[in-house]
């Protein structure tokens, strides 16, 4: 069964809406991933996140996609990468992830509510 929250518990979790606008793959990690750079406008800046998708994504597919990412967690350190932000997706019927994104172009640094 689902444990449930408050509403309160889910207005903690700080999800916002970005464009990427840089994405090279890491070869040396033990999975290979995509570091992306996420613009979440003005007030939030530039994030750095490292994301396993290179099953269902190339570098060049990414730039210009907006996605969904957590940016209040704390960074994380994967291999020799810093990860300020936790890039968000469903997994397909590989159990490989697929971003989640908005259907429409929204303003950078929108929170999901």
């Amino acid at each position: 069964m689902t444990k449930l929250i408050s509403y309160s518990d889910f207005k903690q979790i700080d999800i916002r809406v970005g464009t990427i606008i840089s994405a090279e793959t890491n070869e040396k990690l033990n999975k290979p991933a995509i570091v992306l750079k996420i613009d979440f406008g003005t007030d939030i800046g530039i994030k750095k996140s490292s994301a396993q998708l290179t099953k269902n994504y190339n570098s060049n597919q990414l730039i210009n996609k907006q996605v969904a990412a957590v940016i209040n967690f704390p960074q994380k350190q994967i291999g020799n990468f810093i990860s300020e932000v936790l890039v968000l997706g469903f997994p397909d019927y590989n159990n490989e992830p697929v971003l989640i994104s908005p259907n429409k172009k929204v303003e950078n640094g929108g929170r999901l509510y």
